[in-house]
């Protein structure tokens, strides 16, 4: 990998880790866990659309890790790396199916199924399907966040593309 390449990743790592440290001091938007509107996701979402499967799964794994050490909850691994795995494949799927103007879709997706990933988790841990129940609350305010992300990502691409002469 050629130096400035990992420097670009580097950079959106440092950035994703960053948006996601600030936003775990917002307020809570909706009193519920796990509802929050992971603006580290544009990154992400930024991210598959530019770079290689591989890299944006470093540039994800990076963030995962750093941010549990620094947000200081190491058991949210498990978690966050079960609907970051679901999200990331998901996405990178999609990317493939849907026309550049719909890539906020991918986002959507991506939240659907890192919910998923999350309540797959919890019934494992838990072992009860209880925590099912909460499924749908998730899976709305993901679809709401996703769009968001989603759309801002797509705002960057968008940017991103036309600097270079290219149309999406």
């Amino acid at each position: 990998m050629k130096a400035d390449r990992l420097a670009r990743l580097a950079l959106l790592t440092a950035l994703a880790l960053i948006i996601f440290i600030v936003e775990l001091h917002f307020p809570d938007i909706i009193p519920l866990p796990g509802v929050k509107l992971g603006l580290a996701n544009i990154i992400t979402v930024y991210a598959v659309y530019k770079y290689s499967s591989k890299e944006v799964s470093l540039i994800v794994a990076s963030r995962l890790v750093l941010g549990a050490v620094f947000g200081g909850n190491i058991s949210a691994i498990m978690y966050s790396g079960a609907g970051a795995a679901f999200c990331l494949a998901g996405m990178l799927l999609i990317k493939k199916l849907i026309p550049y103007k719909y890539i906020w879709l991918s986002s959507v997706v991506g939240a659907i199924l890192h919910n998923t990933g999350q309540i797959a988790v919890a019934v494992l841990v838990m072992r009860s399907f209880a925590v099912v129940s909460y499924y749908p609350v998730l899976i709305i305010s993901g679809c709401i966040a996703g769009a968001f992300t989603g759309i801002c990502a797509q705002l960057l691409l968008k940017r991103d593309f036309s600097e270079k002469g290219n149309d999406m």
